[in-house]
């Protein structure tokens, strides 16, 4: 789907036409991203393994980085990417469980 880009948005319709179709977007790649989540489950032997502080560090980092690139609001991508991270921690964990419980 196209949409207005936000100088041809002309009244909040076109802006929240635009908003749900990258929110859209955002969903598929947050699917694609689980499906790396799943295989971390499958690979890790040991189940302390899933919360990496340095991993969660560095990802921070790098995604604090990639923000200011992009011109993203570094506190917008912190704040974003820590509740990704630890939702993702959380659904890894329970995969972890769920994998093994046979």
């Amino acid at each position: 789907m196209t949409f207005k880009t936000p100088d041809e948005c002309q009244d909040m319709t076109d802006v929240r036409e635009a908003i749900d179709a990258l929110d859209r977007d955002i969903v598929a790649l947050l699917r694609h991203r689980q499906d790396y989540l799943d295989a971390a489950a499958r690979i890790k032997t040991d189940i302390n393994t899933v919360r990496d502080e340095a991993r969660v560090a560095a990802v921070i980092s790098k995604v604090k980085a990639e923000a200011r690139r992009a011109g993203l609001s570094e506190e917008i991508a912190e704040t974003v990417w820590n509740a990704v991270i630890e939702a993702s921690i959380t659904y890894e964990h329970h995969r972890w469980l769920e994998l093994r419980r046979d």
